[in-house]
């Protein structure tokens, strides 16, 4: 009695497991084992189309996804938290093998990602650290407090102002700018910046006139240019009057192109007064003609291209159970775990090297002109 009582109990309990698959599997669950091998589809979670950027990072992606042996199912969240969560649900009720995700909120994920762990699905966040959740397995970015530094470091050299010095007579304005305070990027970006910029604050070589010194005042919502010309716009006419903006830390080329509009309006860009140094990232095209017509100073190149084949690989070995590459394993903790990276290295771009563009490919010849 006591055997066939033990029987039937473990007849029922394999039963009710196999149930438990089976609803998993009819909810989507994805079959992924990390040995499956290639094909199926991988879902890319991108914020945005507003800027050219994200548009050529999904397409990148698709196409080197494509030609591993994947299909893709992209998606654009415009900026959009609650898109984003509703696209990356419906890829885990699809059952995609892999989700790369380019968070628009780095903080709104963890729910989801639960559910895409629950169903088996790998994660890698792409460019934007994922926080507050495990359930992240990698992350592929560039070196983004290098990305801070470039820019801090054209600043110094571009002002003259050579090595930090208490006795300096001269001093230049500049006023500070940061990315969206969603983004996890933005401090890193910052933080570069102010590695370098910080001891001329404290020389008095440079000198923010306004006073928003703090990264919470230089934030720029969704990395919008038009927000920063506004705020751009507010600087000048209550900071300066017949005083000169020497520099402007900007973030990104969208945000540098608003910058100049304020400018310009202000009577910035003749002979008489010409415009600041300007920083920017990203090697946009109408920020690139913009540094070659002698405009927007610099930007920082970060080769979207090489980012995405690099996350390819990364998401082919997790799918093919191969060791997966990375080049970092202790900077990069979300709140909830130090997330495997691998970052690539980003390129100061001004006026005097725009050709390197044309060298890699990036923009043809005819497309800078």
């Amino acid at each position: 009695m006591r055997t066939r009582t033990l029987g039937i109990a473990v007849t029922t309990a394999l039963l009710a497991v196999s149930l438990t698959a089976c609803g998993q599997e009819a909810k989507g669950g994805s079959r992924y084992k990390p040995a499956d091998g290639k094909g199926g589809t991988i879902g890319l979670a991108m914020p945005t189309k507003s800027s050219e950027r994200w548009i050529a990072d999904g397409k990148n992606m698709a196409a080197q996804f494509k030609k591993a042996g994947y299909d893709t199912d992209l998606q654009y969240g415009d900026d959009k938290v609650e898109n984003q969560v509703a696209q990356i649900e419906n890829m885990i009720t699809k059952g995609h093998r892999l989700l790369v995700v380019a968070a628009i909120n780095g903080s709104a994920l963890t729910d989801v990602l639960k559910r895409a762990h629950d169903a088996g699905i790998p994660v890698i966040s792409y460019d934007r650290l994922i926080l507050g959740t495990k359930n992240v397995n990698y992350y592929a970015s560039f070196d983004n407090e290098r990305v801070g530094r470039l820019q801090g470091q054209y600043l110094v050299d571009k002002l003259k102002l050579g090595k930090p010095d208490k006795n300096a007579d001269d001093t230049r304005s500049i006023e500070l700018f940061a990315g969206d305070p969603d983004d996890n990027n933005t401090k890193y970006f910052w933080n570069g910046a102010m590695k370098v910029l910080k001891p001329y604050f404290e020389t008095g070589q440079l000198v923010v006139r306004s006073k928003q010194t703090r990264l919470t005042q230089a934030t720029t919502l969704k990395w919008d240019g038009g927000t920063a010309q506004k705020r751009m716009d507010d600087l000048i006419s209550r900071s300066y009057g017949d005083q000169r903006v020497d520099a402007v830390l900007s973030p990104y080329d969208g945000i540098s192109i608003g910058i100049i509009s304020a400018l310009k309006s202000a009577g910035y860009g003749s002979k008489s007064e010409p415009l600041p140094v300007i920083t920017g990232q990203d090697a946009e095209l109408a920020s690139v003609k913009s540094i070659m017509r002698g405009e927007q100073t610099q930007t920082v190149f970060k080769d979207t291209r090489k980012l995405a084949a690099q996350t390819v690989k990364m998401g082919d070995a997790v799918l093919t159970g191969k060791k997966v590459q990375v080049n970092n394993t202790k900077d990069y903790h979300n709140g909830e775990k130090t997330v495997p990276a691998f970052l690539l290295e980003p390129v100061s771009v001004d006026k005097s090297n725009t050709r390197l563009l044309v060298d890699e490919g990036y923009f043809t010849a005819g497309q800078l002109k």
